[in-house]
């Protein structure tokens, strides 16, 4: 018995021990029990050291965990400040959203702090910023640091430690499954070479940095729904660069959105000279208003801006390639302490200047949302969108609400405005439905930089695309106004679905994306779909090209059921239809009916010859969007692959060997001989190009006249090849519509065109996509590249054999934003050769 007591006594006391110790704030040495940056860090243990100092300094340090990746990694931030800002931590987020004009402003605060959101590892294969997290959130609970204790009185801080963790732990885990007792520093060795598809991206290859204002991917909505109701002052976003080059921080490099304020501009060049002394101090080399501009709207620092915060990127030399330490070109050695070091450097010092202008940053954020309440941003005051359809507005609902922007209905019809489609100041027209923006609200500088039709471009050099119309991304009719209309404060569509009892059978549009989605659903549930090749009446009703027709024949059980459950999920009326014979048009045993028998079989190309992005674009296309089955195939096991077991072979943007190969070659052309179908986007349309598949190239003929036309001056070549660029811009194609490429389609479509490469019309296939003169419609495009983007095909369907090839140069699924091309996807998929 006292052996027991002995045991009890002992056991307690080794508890009371860890408590103290769970307790008592430690260092990240401490926890991790090794030095930051000599080694890397898996996730879960930078949540539990984010854990552990919560529990230590509670009245510090709050946590909240905003939710999970595709993997079920966690999702959270914590929130430092001072005691007193702690206990009222939920009065000064709502106090924030007051001086914005979007809560009670009767609950404003005297002597508000400012509120300082740190960004880190939106990029996985940029890890070190994770680590310097870990420095951050020690140094400002540190009880023996003064300097921190002064700044969390002005400040509160939010730091999200990994906003990729699922792209972060692909990266260190195969890192540390490469590395050996010792690193090696030599760049060629294995560790410093990350393999397909790399550690950037997230689960389904997106790049999140790339996905702020549309929030495609889970990671972004979770965390935009947090950020929203915060709209912080300070925004810094973590990355990393090439090994070899020095840090970047702000200011940030031009072009400069126009909305961008004088006093945003003026921050920036506060935070880089604050930054600029301690790297002065230590010797570190540094660049500044070089390479990252601002403007994109989808960043991790245009997003804050456009959304009154001082938003910036500061890049760390090293990436996927700095390993835990890399020679570098100038000699020395780049570790994974120093790239740490940098970024908590540049953290701390951002904290810093914000809470010595606290005054300042918060009446400028006022300003900001009050200017926009006001209407002083942008020459155009209401934008009314409108469609036969109501999905694609409430599509454009769905994003609007995501980003906190107010939209409603319009009941003034007698207005003019300038019409998106023609470019021209036109009176409006109603299609049925309509969505209006006023330009009159707290979020007036998204509204203008989300819907303007032309963007404001003041100079080309820019680090992404330079067109991203919501109007032309959602191929939606719209129209700009230059006077303030009434927008009520709801929106409503009007549209309601009830189901039908269908005896014989059911008509169902096919006018939007949703209609898309409802046919794979029906697909995926065994439903045998009919599609009408032209227009038909029926009831003195006239249904259009794609209409979907499901009739009893060859389909048994609860057909009816399953299509009236799609119907409600996707919100579109099906018709009775009582018969097979029609009031004019095509009956249904007629060849213009076509029968999509079967679910197909489709299967993607991926791994090191495709695009990680393109094939994610796929990917996430079938696995998430429309929640169909797909096969994920390496295209390196092309040769070895039964492609009898597929009906249709996706192949995305890559760059692919195999399709060089003549033996691939031929075994794809016999895939397609005999009733398969390929769909080809981008890259892989080029590479297909090259062989001998019927489709070319359209050859640039165009040559540089004169002697002294390749004399050029050296200090201009950042510039100079500027007239051939087109980093992405929207043009309009015209379409054929009677194909059912574009069923669903008007006879023309808004693409982001990002490279000048147009193709030959074919002479044996359907040219259904093609570019005539005075296409272009917005964005940067160089002089050179607009007079060639002329007289050529984009989208075409070439027949062999009983199969087809869909050739699509444009990318229609572009980073899932790209609302209008998804149905065209589709089409390619689903209606194309049936």
């Amino acid at each position: 018995m006292i052996y027991m007591k002995k045991i009890l006594t002992a056991f307690l006391f080794l508890a009371a021990v860890k408590m103290v110790a769970a307790q008592t704030l430690q260092s990240p040495e401490q926890f991790l029990g090794y030095k930051v940056g000599s080694k890397y860090t898996r996730h879960y243990r930078i949540v539990d050291y984010f854990r552990s100092v919560a529990q230590a300094k509670p009245a510090m340090v709050k946590l909240e965990k905003y939710g999970e990746t595709n993997e079920g990694r966690e999702l959270m931030m914590a929130f430092i400040s001072s005691p007193e800002n702690i206990q009222q931590l939920d009065a000064i987020r709502k106090n924030n959203l007051a001086m914005a004009g979007l809560g009670d402003k009767t609950a404003a605060m005297r002597d508000a702090p400012v509120i300082v959101w740190l960004s880190y590892n939106v990029h996985g294969n940029e890890p070190s910023s994770s680590e310097a997290a870990m420095l951050t959130l020690y140094a400002l609970t540190d009880p023996n640091n003064q300097q921190a204790k002064e700044w969390l009185r002005n400040t509160v801080v939010v730091i999200d430690p990994c906003i990729n963790p699922d792209g972060r732990d692909r990266y260190v885990n195969w890192f540390n499954s490469m590395v050996g007792t010792h690193f090696n520093a030599d760049p060629a060795s294995r560790e410093h070479s990350e393999p397909w598809p790399g550690g950037r991206s997230n689960h389904y290859n997106f790049d999140l940095n790339r996905d702020w204002a549309w929030q495609t991917q889970i990671e972004t909505r979770q965390r935009l729904k947090v950020y929203n109701q915060w709209l912080p002052q300070v925004h810094v976003d973590f990355h990393e660069q090439g090994y070899n080059a020095p840090y970047y921080f702000a200011p940030a490099a031009e072009p400069f959105h126009d909305v961008i304020t004088p006093w945003q501009r003026d921050f920036q060049v506060m935070i880089g000279k604050n930054n600029a002394k301690y790297f002065d101090t230590n010797g570190w080399l540094y660049f500044t208003k070089e390479n990252f501009d601002l403007l994109y709207p989808s960043y991790g620092d245009t997003y804050p801006i456009y959304n009154g915060a001082i938003g910036m990127t500061f890049e760390q030399g090293g990436h996927s390639r700095g390993g835990l330490a890399v020679a570098t070109s100038s000699g020395d050695t780049l570790t994974l302490t120093d790239r740490a070091t940098h970024h908590y450097t540049t953290g701390l010092s951002t904290i810093e200047t914000a809470s010595a202008n606290r005054e300042k940053l918060i009446s400028e954020f006022r300003k900001f949302f009050d200017d926009g309440r006001n209407g002083k941003v942008g020459e155009y005051k209401t934008y009314v969108l409108t469609d036969k359809d109501p999905n694609k507005l409430r599509a454009v609902a769905q994003l609007l609400a995501q980003n906190g922007i107010a939209y409603g209905n319009v009941s003034e019809k007698n207005f003019r405005g300038l019409n998106y489609v023609t470019g021209k100041d036109e009176a409006y027209a109603d299609e049925g439905y309509n969505l209006a923006v006023s330009a009159y609200q707290p979020h007036g500088v998204m509204v203008k930089v989300l819907m303007e039709p032309k963007t404001m471009v003041a100079d080309s050099n820019t680090y992404d695309i330079t067109a991203w119309s919501v109007p032309y991304a959602y191929g939606v009719k719209a129209y700009a106004l230059k006077e303030k209309l009434d927008v009520s404060s709801s929106w409503k569509d009007n549209s309601i679905v009830t189901d039908v009892n269908a005896s014989y059978g059911m008509l169902i549009p096919y006018t939007s994306f949703n209609g898309s989605r409802l046919l794979a659903q029906l697909l995926k549930n065994g439903v045998k779909v009919r599609f009408a090749e032209k227009p038909f009446t029926y009831k003195g009703k006239t249904y259009n090209r794609g209409t979907l027709i499901v009739i009893k024949t060859n389909n048994a059980g609860n057909w009816s059921a399953v299509v009236n459950a799609a119907c409600r999920q996707f919100n579109i009326q099906a018709d009775i239809v009582e018969t097979g014979m029609m009031d004019k048009g095509a009956d249904f045993g007629s060849p213009d009916t076509r029968l999509i028998a079967n679910a197909p079989k489709i299967a993607v190309f991926t791994g090191e010859q495709a695009s990680s992005l393109g094939a994610g674009e796929v990917w996430h296309f079938f696995d998430k969007v429309i929640d169909y089955p797909v096969s994920m195939i390496n295209a390196a096991d092309a040769g070895r692959i039964n492609l009898k077991n597929y009906d249709v072979l996706v192949i995305p943007d890559g760059y692919y060997r195999s399709l060089s190969e003549k033996s691939i070659s031929d075994k794809l052309k016999d895939f397609v001989r005999s009733g398969g179908k390929i769909v080809a986007l981008e890259g892989a349309v080029s590479a297909l190009a090259s062989g001998d598949w019927g489709i070319k190239v359209k050859e640039d003929k165009s040559d540089d006249k004169g002697e002294y036309a390749n004399v050029k001056k050296y200090g201009d070549r950042n510039t100079s090849s500027l007239s051939g660029s087109i980093p992405g811009a929207i043009y309009k194609m015209e379409l054929d519509n009677t194909h059912p490429l574009a069923f669903g389609y008007p006879d023309y479509y808004f693409t982001l065109k990002q490279d000048a490469t147009l193709f030959e019309f074919m002479k044996d296939g359907w040219n259904v996509g093609v570019m005539k003169k005075d296409a272009y419609v917005t964005g940067f495009a160089g002089v050179k590249i607009r007079s060639k983007l002329k007289d050529g095909m984009l989208f075409g369907v070439q027949d062999m054999g009983s199969g087809n090839v869909v050739y699509l140069a444009e990318n229609p699924l572009f980073r899932s934003f790209w609302e209008n091309g998804k149905m065209l996807f589709a089409n390619a998929v689903f209606l194309v050769g049936q």
